[in-house]
């Protein structure tokens, strides 16, 4: 299979996962699906080995291939990891990056999607607190959750020594933060001060095992994909709980209903309430919103807001229906 079927056919296989809808897809005013697909395309190549606010270095996972873009997403630099790295620490040097300083908020999204699906969390996490939040994009498809995990590890590690770093994930990227505190060393985990999860596939996915049954699907999964819907029993095991305080937030109707007539029990369209579950954590909070909205919902905002600085949960602000 070609290389433009084969992104095409992870995109079908991430959206499948994803549970968009029509209109969240392509909303008045907003951006198309077309284009969508065209953003998921390219956050399908590259995953970020350094960030500095808005600035990243980014490389292909499997090769050498690395390249910076600027706040706009601009290629500043591409070529080998050298050439890269010695751009990146001439940019440092010149004052061009500027130097994280505080705390740190690490924001994380989802299968098929990139960091500009979390780009209303992180606007409100950026007005809303004394910190320096950081999206963390990486290849979803392009591999396994164990290489994001590694390059999660590159990204903490490029901190400044003694920065206290915090986790928000969607979905998928609460794996990933899982996978890297299973790899991480005693002097970063020491480093951790919350986690919060936002619907959260702790428990694996229904949804992904009903796309395991459709052989299409299954033989087409890539990377961390294939992972939850081929080789879940396998990587359970080695996704930790956090070793710090971490909330979470799962998305339901309150009822046996939920959003999805393919799920079982209450879900937000992708992950069930039960699925989202993980012993240890501090607080659990139910907010009537669908997966792929949560990001938008201002009652999930504020709550994240309110555990990264308390760590607990406020009460849910909106009635019913109100954050779908």
């Amino acid at each position: 299979m070609g290389r433009i079927p084969l992104v095409a056919a992870c995109c079908v296989v991430s959206l499948f996962l994803s549970g968009a809808r029509a209109e969240e897809i392509a909303a008045p005013g907003e951006t198309t699906w077309l284009e969508r697909l065209r953003l998921s395309a390219e956050a399908l190549h590259w995953s970020d080995e350094l960030v500095r606010h808005d600035w990243r270095l980014q490389r292909q996972p499997g090769t050498d291939e690395r390249r910076i873009l600027d706040p706009h997403d601009k290629v500043v630099c591409s070529g080998t990891g050298d050439e890269c790295h010695r751009t990146w620490a001439t940019l440092e040097a010149s004052g061009r990056i500027a130097p994280v300083t505080g705390p740190a908020v690490i924001v994380l999204h989802g299968l098929g999607e990139s960091r500009r699906s979390m780009r209303p969390l992180v606007e409100h996490l950026r007005a809303s607190l004394d910190a320096t939040v950081l999206a963390f994009g990486y290849a979803s498809t392009k591999a396994a959750i164990a290489d994001h995990g590694r390059a999660l590890a590159g990204v903490v590690g490029g901190l400044p020594t003694g920065t206290r770093i915090s986790f928000v994930g969607h979905s998928l990227g609460n794996l990933v933060v899982r996978s890297w505190l299973g790899q991480a060393d005693a002097a970063h985990l020491e480093r951790l001060d919350r986690v919060v999860m936002l619907g959260p596939p702790n428990q694996g996915s229904e949804l992904a095992r009903k796309a395991a049954q459709v052989w299409m699907l299954a033989a087409l999964s890539q990377g961390a994909a294939r992972d939850l819907v081929v080789d879940w029993d396998q990587i359970a095991p080695t996704l930790p709980a956090p070793t710090c305080p971490f909330g979470i937030v799962a998305g339901g109707t309150g009822d046996e209903a939920g959003y999805s007539r393919l799920l079982a029990g209450d879900d937000d369209a992708v992950v069930t309430v039960a699925e989202t579950r993980l012993d240890g954590a501090d607080d659990f909070l139910l907010v009537p919103v669908r997966h792929a909205a949560m990001m938008k919902s201002p009652t999930v905002q504020d709550a994240v807001t309110a555990f990264l600085a308390t760590g607990r949960f406020p009460l849910p602000r909106t009635a019913a229906g109100a954050d779908q």
